[in-house]
């Protein structure tokens, strides 16, 4: 048996992106116990770090061990009971994901669509949930699939006229782009690691608000086997799921540490080294840098002469959208790019599948040199590839946003 070997890609894709060192560094640390104190105050650091990332002060902020759909899961299961309304806002696939967890939580799913590259205006959504009546508000932030930001700011208050509760999955945006959880009154967040955080995915940062916890501790449930006399019975219907139960998680985290799981240790130190990288770096700054390399590389494709996809006004900082030209093979480019240059772009899902390449810029990979490298090496496949573009274009773009010539 031959040890682990990878060529040394470098991923410009929408995620998962090549993870910052130090958080590869921190997650080959050795184990203790679950329940040693060590780990059990690295635990408490980790719900501190992360309510600096959210931008909370909430208190039950912590680790879902799972990838980013754990979360996701975690949020709608615990808080949808069968025949709850829900209205999903769908603008690409991973708001057509949100509805379909919750329709597996036997909810009452309402969706309401725009076409794939625009957002919702905050009046379409009021408007709806008027209409509705839904318990819970739930739409994703940036969507990677159509590369758009659905504004948030106007929501929470929308949602608290009409005493619904918000819940957002913003893994695709977080870190590099704009969040606040309290300013914005956002009920339940969950993300992942692998896009601006910079991460391996396998880790969800969550944060509840007291309206939230409120409403999933009703169904509050102790396992029989560490079950005491001063534990209560819920007064809602028990969670379907045991794993993603987050009243069980949220008793594990905090001061009873009642046994759920076994932390996933390994992932809680790169979680934990994620955070600290982001804010020992300044959320401002990695914001601006996140904005710089968007943009460098926004002009670069259009400089090159091809089309961006969706409209720019609500494009992510983190990755572009860019339409196939009809000459091109879109998936012998992204081969030849990928087998040539060892650097990945995506494709796309749905009615985008091999029409837009997205491009992401975003955490580790949010920098300079890999914006032009990517730039480079694309305008060479392409005209190889027999499409004409002017020579050298794309990264004089990119550079002159780097240098504020533009």
């Amino acid at each position: 048996m031959q040890p682990l070997s990878f060529p040394p890609r470098l991923l410009m894709g929408p995620g998962p992106i090549n993870c910052y060192p130090r958080v590869l560094t921190a997650m080959s640390t050795q184990l203790v116990g679950q329940y040693d104190p060590t780990m059990t105050s690295y635990m408490n650091e980790v719900m501190d770090l992360y309510r600096r990332v959210f931008k909370t002060q909430n208190q039950q902020t912590f680790l879902i061990d799972g990838t980013s759909r754990a979360g996701i899961e975690a949020a709608l299961i615990s808080c949808l009971e069968p025949g709850d309304k829900v209205l999903v806002p769908i603008f690409g696939r991973f708001g057509h994901l949100l509805a379909e967890i919750a329709e597996r939580a036997d909810a009452e799913v309402h969706t309401i669509e725009v076409p794939w590259g625009e957002v919702f205006d905050p009046q379409q959504i009021e408007e709806a949930i008027k209409r509705i009546q839904p318990k819970l508000l739930a739409i994703v932030q940036g969507d990677t699939s159509t590369t758009m930001l659905q504004p948030l700011e106007e929501l929470g208050d929308i949602c608290r006229a009409h005493d619904v509760l918000f819940y957002t999955d913003a893994t695709a945006s977080i870190g590099g782009n704009p969040f606040e959880t309290d300013a914005w009154k956002i009920d339940a967040v969950s993300v992942g690691l692998q896009k601006c955080l910079g991460g391996p995915s396998g880790s969800a940062p969550i944060s509840l608000s007291e309206r939230f916890v409120s409403t999933v501790r009703k169904r509050a449930h102790v396992e029989a086997g560490i079950r005491d006399a001063h534990h209560q019975a819920s007064s809602g219907m028990r969670i379907r799921s045991n794993y993603f139960d987050l009243p069980m998680i949220m008793d594990y985290w905090g001061e009873e540490r009642l046994n759920h799981h076994t932390e996933a240790a390994t992932m809680l130190f790169g979680a934990r080294e994620c955070a600290v990288g982001l804010l020992t770096e300044g959320q401002d700054a990695v914001l601006k840098r996140h904005e710089l390399a968007g943009d460098a590389m926004l002009k670069g494709v259009q400089a090159m002469g091809l089309q961006p996809f969706g409209n720019l006004s609500h494009k992510m900082n983190n990755v572009v959208g860019v339409n196939i030209p009809d000459s091109v093979d879109g998936e012998a480019i992204r081969h030849e790019l990928l087998n040539t240059f060892n650097i990945e772009i995506g494709t796309s899902f749905g009615p985008l599948k091999g029409k837009v390449w997205r491009i992401g810029t975003m955490g580790y990979n949010a920098r300079q040199d890999a914006v032009l490298q990517t730039l480079q090496s694309l305008e060479t496949v392409l005209r190889r590839g027999g499409f004409s573009l002017p020579a050298g274009e794309g990264v004089d773009a990119a550079m002159s946003v780097y240098t504020g010539d533009m």
